[in-house]
């Protein structure tokens, strides 16, 4: 439900609500773009590549349905899907059809992906640190935390598994 501060559909102004919007687009955009940059420079892998083996490697089983995959990452499941064809095409990710679903697959960390996560691991926690983690004092990172949460954990008015992309 939106509040005084969401104004009317259609009507854009220039409030402090929508400023820090702005802020969090930039900054979320900026930190990415560094990460992305240096684990391109130093491990020769993208953080969307980065991201999928993560996900794969702390999921029970190291497998992902492919749909879930792609909510976790916030992909349409054809861009889940082409991404998982081109970990699959380097050996990082294997694709099994799954028993109980025959329209259904699983995504899974292979060896050779953990390897390359591991890999590139201590690179993209470094970055984090320099472009997020160590400019936010920890006291305002706490509240950011608590009030980032809030978002993540509000209900919205999209079904559940429906993508708006």
């Amino acid at each position: 439900m939106a509040n005084e501060r969401s104004g009317q559909a259609g009507e854009i102004g220039h409030d402090a609500s929508l400023a820090a919007w702005s802020t969090f687009l930039r900054a979320h955009a900026r930190v990415r773009r560094e990460l992305e940059h240096e684990l391109e420079a130093e491990q020769d892998l993208s953080l969307a590549d980065y991201d999928l083996l993560h996900e794969l490697a702390v999921a029970d089983g190291g497998r992902l349905r492919m749909s879930e995959l792609a909510d976790r990452l916030a992909l349409s499941r054809s861009g889940a899907t082409r991404l998982v064809d081109r970990l699959e095409a380097a050996g990082l990710v294997d694709r099994h059809a799954c028993a109980t679903d025959r329209r259904g697959y699983w995504a899974m960390v292979t060896d050779a992906g953990m390897g390359r996560l591991r890999a590139a691991t201590p690179t993209h926690l470094r970055g984090i640190c320099a472009y997020f983690i160590d400019r936010i004092p920890p006291a305002e990172l706490e509240q950011l935390r608590r009030t980032l949460e809030r978002v993540v954990a509000a209900e919205t008015d999209t079904p559940e598994g429906e993508r708006l992309d």
